[in-house]
């Protein structure tokens, strides 16, 4: 079997979707892209692909290792998130070629179902948290908790401040804790909330909230400071009990190796950014070695969640799994008519069951994909600043 020619599709509102062909008519999909630069991992798919037309798409490994490591220069967000769709992609072909999925090449299925969790409103638009009372903020978070609930979900994630000073205000601080009490006072204790930093928090600003918080045993505090202060995480672990999950703007193994040892909880490699199936597989073990759990990041499309999903069903040191579709029961939602069946994606109570079709466990609405790709889209993330006009983190 040969590789003999591939598509790339932008579909809004920020995905980038990667058909690969081969001459067996065995077609497989990944999703290659980084969100606000989808037309610069395009261009980087393509030169990659000259490494991948013409040959066989079963061998992966040999493939993984030419596109990351042959081209002497290596690396970086974009390279590892065009490979990751490749990669996907193949995996995809792979399992359709030996009729499994892709989860039992990766040594079979070590669970039956995989845990989701769901966002809430509350910290994506900075001019909310800056205009609204915080009673507004509060009853936004509940009102949307309470959506997430109904569809069967028992963990959700949210980030609960807006773009924050190096050394933020005391009623800053309050407000943040009063979001999260406000929240689990709701939701009660049989639910779980993760909340996500975003890195905004400087150092000083993740030790000063970590005390306050902790009172709410969270699942666990998500990127507390930027992935470039990742060589100081062992001062972020040990200044608070709450779990430290952090990962998804690292991209390989040897990013994660600090972050590893300072003693996080949780790893979050994103399948689409951090070398696909093949090194997220990795990562996840190594992790294991460190008594880490992974959780992928995933604010993705259908085929960058299903390739999670795959990596999820085989990874012992598994913990929950992201995902912005509206996934529940009843998912049915316009984010859907990407797939042609949508029902390996149900989660009932929260979980999705064992995928067991071939591949990445989806069909592709390959139709549906070129009306959208009529379209595209140029996305880019919020231009956040501080008071004083400087740039803020988003």
């Amino acid at each position: 079997m040969k590789v003999t020619k591939f598509e790339l599709f932008f579909v809004a509102h920020r995905w980038l979707f990667l058909k690969i062909e081969t001459d067996e008519g065995i077609t497989g999909w990944g999703e290659p892209v980084l969100e606000g630069k989808a037309l610069t991992v395009a261009a980087a798919v393509d030169e990659l692909m000259d490494h991948v037309i013409g040959r066989d798409p079963m061998q992966i490994e040999r493939l993984w290792q030419r596109m990351m490591k042959g081209g002497f220069y290596r690396g970086g967000n974009i390279l590892n998130s065009a490979i990751a769709g490749i990669d996907q992609a193949l995996w995809d072909i792979a399992g359709k070629k030996l009729g499994v999925p892709v989860h039992q090449l990766l040594g079979g299925h070590v669970r039956d179902r995989v845990r989701i969790y769901g966002h809430i409103g509350g910290g994506g638009v900075k001019e909310a948290y800056q205009h609204n009372a915080l009673e507004t903020d509060i009853g936004a978070l509940i009102e949307s908790a309470d959506i997430q609930m109904e569809r069967g979900l028992t963990a959700l994630k949210w980030a609960p401040s807006e773009g924050l000073e190096h050394i933020d205000s005391a009623e800053t601080m309050k407000n943040i804790v009063k979001r999260v009490e406000a929240v689990r006072a709701h939701v009660g204790d049989k639910i779980d909330l993760c909340l996500d930093f975003h890195g905004r928090f400087s150092l000083a600003m993740a030790r000063r909230i970590f005390p306050l918080l902790e009172p709410l045993n969270l699942m666990f505090i998500e990127e507390p400071v930027l992935p470039e202060y990742t060589e100081h995480f062992d001062l972020i672990v040990r200044s608070t009990s709450t779990p430290i999950a952090t990962g998804e703007r690292l991209f390989s193994r040897q990013e994660f190796a600090n972050v590893l040892r300072s003693g996080i909880a949780v790893a979050q490699p994103d399948v689409s950014h951090a070398g696909g199936i093949s090194e997220t597989r990795r990562i996840a073990a190594m992790a294991e070695t460190y008594n880490v759990d992974i959780a992928p990041h995933c604010p993705l499309g259908p085929i960058a969640l299903a390739s999670c999903l795959q990596v999820d069903f085989a990874t012992p040191n598994f913990q929950i799994q992201e995902q912005i579709l509206g996934l529940g029961h009843g998912n049915n939602g316009s984010l859907m008519k990407y797939l042609v069946d949508y029902s390996p994606l149900e989660a009932k109570h929260g979980y999705i069951e064992l995928m067991t079709k071939p591949g990445l466990g989806i069909d592709v609405d390959e139709a549906a994909v070129r009306e959208a790709a009529e379209v595209g889209h140029r996305w880019r993330g919020p231009e956040w600043v501080h008071r004083d006009g400087s740039l803020a983190e988003w």
